[in-house]
């Protein structure tokens, strides 16, 4: 049970190293809003099956990126020098993870178009303006999050 227990640190190291990514970041934020949201609140009616589907989407997207992350750690120790057939690995890296995540809008969009979700959720944030700047805040702190950089003068 040791080396199984030993896996799962692995584990959580390898996901300590994709946070570090900042597109696995942005991609974590999205689903952690929209989840908080499905969640939380009752504004979208989704079935069992909508709920598979979503987070199917969204853990295809996550490995995606993951994935993404360790070919181009894998990439960079191969070729410390710029090749051409290094930077095509990196790019079509990059490629999986934007089909992905084209891929995982559709099935948003394809689930949760639900204009009465979206006409009850503008009138609670206009019932509760205070809601709103606690969203405003939230997001501007995610996005300190996301975007590191932007919190430093350069």
């Amino acid at each position: 049970m040791p080396a199984f227990a030993r896996s799962f640190k692995y584990a959580l190291k390898g996901l300590r190293h994709c946070l570090r990514e900042r597109n696995f970041r942005f991609h974590t934020a999205l689903a952690a809003y929209m989840f908080g949201y499905l969640i939380i609140y009752d504004w979208f009616t989704l079935t069992r099956g909508a709920w598979a589907a979503l987070i199917l989407a969204v853990a295809a997207v996550l490995f995606a990126e993951a994935m993404n992350t360790s070919l181009e750690a894998l990439v960079d120790l191969v070729s410390p020098g710029r090749h051409p057939l290094a930077a095509k690995a990196k790019d079509v890296g990059a490629a999986a993870v934007l089909v992905c995540s084209i891929g995982a809008v559709a099935v948003g969009a394809a689930l949760l178009w639900q204009p009465g979700a979206f006409r009850a959720m503008i009138e609670y944030y206009r019932a509760k303006p205070l809601m709103l700047l606690a969203l405003a805040g939230s997001l501007t702190a995610t996005g300190l999050w996301v975007f590191p950089d932007w919190s430093r003068k350069g």
